[in-house]
């Protein structure tokens, strides 16, 4: 079953219960800083295996001490969709634990 598209107005209220998330061209993403290159590979590790729980996966970069994530849902045509917004809550929530601000 493919995912049903969010509303504007839908995407405008999940993000703002998702601070420092944005929306970026149909994309919803974050960066996040950590204390160390070690620390951020760490934060892609978990991330990635959070996106194989969901099956839902996100374009994720990951610099020094730094990490970024940006993602929509392509089985929706590239729109955004709950799949998403779920997975930003669960990559918030796990973030905090591996110092990234």
């Amino acid at each position: 079953m493919t995912p049903e598209p969010l509303s504007q107005k839908e995407i405008e209220d999940r993000l703002a219960e998702l601070p420092g998330w944005s929306l970026d061209g149909g994309r919803i993403g974050r960066s996040y800083r950590l204390g160390s290159h070690f620390a951020a590979t760490a934060l892609v590790v978990h991330i990635a295996q959070t996106q194989e729980e969901l099956g839902h996966h996100s374009d994720l970069t990951l610099g020094y001490n730094t990490v970024a994530l940006r993602v929509h849902t392509h089985s929706a045509g590239g729109a955004l969709t709950d799949l998403d917004f779920e997975l930003a809550r669960r990559v918030e929530a796990l973030a905090p634990g591996h110092g990234a601000e």
